[in-house]
């Protein structure tokens, strides 16, 4: 291959960018070629969501790509397709496909099975019509709700990250479809919670929490892609930095796949980091670094960068990597066509929203029902107030077609059947009266709408209050990509609206509908109940109306806190104890009102006989932790157990509780269940002061509980012995067994 082919295998083009909206910021100054035959001379890497960019239906969607790579298999010598990829974060991103939860929810479900069993059922709609790579899943872990990308991510524990991730990997790769981590590394951790923002990072908190979901994905799931993050740390742009996407990713976890460059991340290097003087030096740096292909258009990566001259050595290696891809993919087999894929006849099939519906019926998390208002008996007259109740698009997130696409297209239909919680709640209480008031928007000062809302509220039996976000992108939504906030209250004038209708209402059931955690303790102390459903997806109203009525048996568990009623100042249960409340020493409590891992049912659970088979093990050892859950209400539910470590002494400060271990278990009313966690040594292991990660001797409480929150059953282990360094080999997971009853 010429220097000029090898290079335009890694580049790639957006054939129809003009009527994609905006999808990151600038966007427009660094467009590439303007010509799709233009672009494609002497071949291509990337094609840019052919499905994803314009609202197409399958079959037309399925003709377009196959027309494409017609032209890009024409246009170079050696008859080299291109790879098609798409978004997948909450389904295969083109109109008329299933919208499933945000990953938010996912989270919320504990459930990695279910996540990988929707993961795989994506990766089959996007492979049967030749999309080869898609954009997910995302791995930041949350260090600050009011960052507006918090509904994209797993929440804000490690671990959870870790296991959900790698399921979504294995899930989608087993359709043979090509999953992409995002965002290597530390895009969650920017200062202040601002989107693009430098990352607050120390090397500890970088390794223990922001990079072990990565490591997993790679290490255990074989993840054939990653994207590099836009923001710094300490300095140095993650897309030019050598040793994150070199010597660790590749030189010692040992990834064999593709770089991909997060949309226009190159060009940033010059226009928004300032380390190059312009976009061929951007690019020169980006492909030392380690990315191999640059999306979504061409920008550095082509003829300047040829013209500027690039090390063969970096060109051969980058070009080396993409074949290899593209052979895995079997793209480079003879017998391959454009045509050869079919598209199914429908994207949004009984099977996809049948995986939509148990995602969504499992995330909804009952946060509160101190009085037993829920479930509800048979309300005669039902007031249904809040700007999230009648409107579809605020069960979806910023990564949905809908939420993203459509607002460019308003004459076009959802493309899905997706009720909003007021249909769903008129059809689950047939019987009952129900009358709806917006009240407010979610943004704006109007409030116009709230004397209404007051009265409606005041003359029903009950009154079911539905606030939240409605998402959107840059600013024109309250949550999604570059939707930051500065204080976690509820968005426009909803604040005011809960305050009113609580005050007037007779009864009220509080339901939140968001894509991030807000400060609702005061709200919360006044309902009679709450409801948490993160963006629950085309199923997710009906999940929530089935959770009313007592249809559905909530399961949801929180994968991030709920903050009390400090909303500025947000932190995360993953904490040392100087990040906890200490009276006496300062006067602002970050005390959630609902803590991590909470969530509670119709019925009750017990923990009992937790105990441990050994009182001390080798720092290379394990110990199996038992615990006994026994349903002691009135009906069948779901618990999910939870494990997690404190490490009372060591020698550098540790958090206070750490998940390492959980899982689900369904009881009938009455029944017990004995679980147990297969602990080992490594999974105590953390980054000590020399930054390397280490087992350390010492004694150890393992708790299985309910929640992060609440005290559940400890036992004490000893770790014995010198203390040992580990590495990406250590063991990464607690295996769990539920032992049969």
């Amino acid at each position: 291959m010429t220097d000029a082919e090898k290079i335009a295998q890694l580049g790639s083009t957006w054939p129809d960018h003009d009527d994609g909206g905006d999808v990151a910021p600038m966007q427009e100054t660094f467009r590439g070629a303007d010509r799709f035959e233009e672009a494609i001379v002497d071949g291509l890497g990337q094609l840019t969501r052919v499905f994803g960019t314009a609202p197409i239906d399958p079959e037309a969607g399925r003709r377009r790509l196959t027309a494409l790579q017609e032209q890009v298999v024409a246009a170079n010598r050696f008859g080299i397709p291109a790879v098609a990829h798409e978004e997948c974060l909450t389904g295969f991103f083109t109109w008329q496909a299933t919208v499933y939860p945000t990953p938010l929810a996912w989270a919320a479900t504990f459930n990695p099975e279910l996540v990988g069993r929707m993961a795989q059922a994506i990766g089959s709609d996007m492979a049967a019509v030749g999309v080869h790579q898609g954009l997910a899943p995302v791995l930041d872990v949350v260090r600050d709700y009011r960052w507006g990308r918090v509904e994209e991510t797993l929440g804000e524990d490690p671990y959870l990250v870790s296991e959900l991730g790698l399921a979504y990997v294995q899930g989608l790769q087993s359709s043979g479809v090509v999953a992409t981590l995002k965002h290597f590394a530390g895009y969650s951790a920017s200062r202040a919670a601002r989107n693009h923002a430098p990352a607050v990072l120390g090397p500890r908190e970088l390794a223990d929490v922001i990079l072990v979901p990565f490591e997993k994905a790679v290490v255990a799931g074989r993840v054939r892609s990653v994207m590099n993050a836009y923001n710094d740390i300490d300095g140095v742009p993650c897309g030019a930095d050598e040793v994150l996407l070199t010597g660790l990713l590749r030189d010692t976890w040992g990834f064999e796949g593709t770089v991909v460059s997060d949309y226009w991340a190159v060009a940033f290097l010059a226009s928004m980091h300032h380390v190059a003087d312009d976009v061929t030096g951007a690019a020169r740096a980006a492909l030392r670094a380690g990315i191999d292909v640059e999306l979504p258009h061409t920008s550095g990566y082509g003829e300047a960068l040829l013209d500027d001259g690039v090390p063969t050595d970096l060109l051969d290696r980058a070009v080396l990597r993409v074949l290899t891809q593209k052979a895995e993919l079997g793209l480079l087999d003879p017998d391959w066509k454009p045509g050869q894929y079919t598209a199914p006849a429908d994207f949004d099939s009984p099977r996809n929203r049948g995986i939509a519906r148990d995602l969504a019926e499992q995330s909804v998390v009952l946060l509160d029902n101190p009085s037993g208002a829920l479930p509800l008996a048979s309300p005669r007259s039902v007031a249904v107030i809040g700007p999230a109740a009648d409107d579809a698009r605020c069960l979806f997130g910023c990564y949905s077609f809908p939420n993203h696409v459509l607002p460019h297209h308003p004459e076009t239909p959802l493309g899905v059947e997706a009720p909003t919680v007021l249909d769903a709640i008129r059809q689950e209480f047939p019987d009952a009266s129900v009358h709806h008031e917006t009240g407010c928007s979610f943004t704006g000062d109007d409030r116009s709408g709230i004397e209404a809302a007051v009265a409606a509220a005041s003359a029903a039996d009950l009154t079911i209050l539905v606030v939240g976000d409605r998402s959107g992108m840059f600013g024109e939504g309250t949550s999604g990509e570059g939707c930051d906030v500065g204080a976690l209250t509820l968005p426009g004038g909803q604040e005011d609206l809960v305050d009113a209708v609580l005050d007037a209402a007779n009864q009220t059931v509080l339901v939140l509908v968001s894509g991030r955690p807000y400060a609702i303790g005061r709200h919360a102390r006044a309902a009679d109940a709450t409801l948490q459903a993160f963006f629950p997806g085309e199923e997710g109203s009906a999940a929530i109306a089935g959770v009313l009525s007592g249809r559905i048996n909530p399961s949801g568990h929180l994968p991030v806190q709920v903050p009390g009623d400090t909303a500025g100042q947000p932190g995360t249960y993953l904490a040392p104890p100087l990040a906890l409340k200490s009276d006496g020493v300062s006067n602002i409590d970050p005390t959630p009102a609902f803590p991590f891992g909470h969530g509670l049912s119709y019925t009750t659970f017990t923990i009992e006989d937790v105990e441990a088979d050994a009182e001390t093990i080798a720092v290379d050892g394990s110990v199996t932790v038992r615990a006994t859950f026994t349903n002691t209400g009135p009906r069948a539910g779901t618990s999910v157990p939870q494990l997690y470590l404190t490490d009372p002494v060591a020698s550098v400060t540790r958090p206070v509780r750490q998940l390492i271990g959980f899982t689900r278990i369904e009881l009938a009313a009455g029944d017990s269940r004995t679980v147990e966690f297969q602990v080992h040594a490594d999974l105590t292991s953390f980054t000590g002061q020399d930054l390397r990660r280490c087992v350390e001797p010492g004694r150890l409480v393992l708790t299985v509980a309910q929640s992060a929150g609440e005290p559940g059953r400890s036992v004490e282990v000893e770790l014995r012995g010198d203390t040992r360094v580990v590495d990406h080999t250590r063991t990464m997971t607690t295996a769990v067994t539920i032992l049969p009853s």
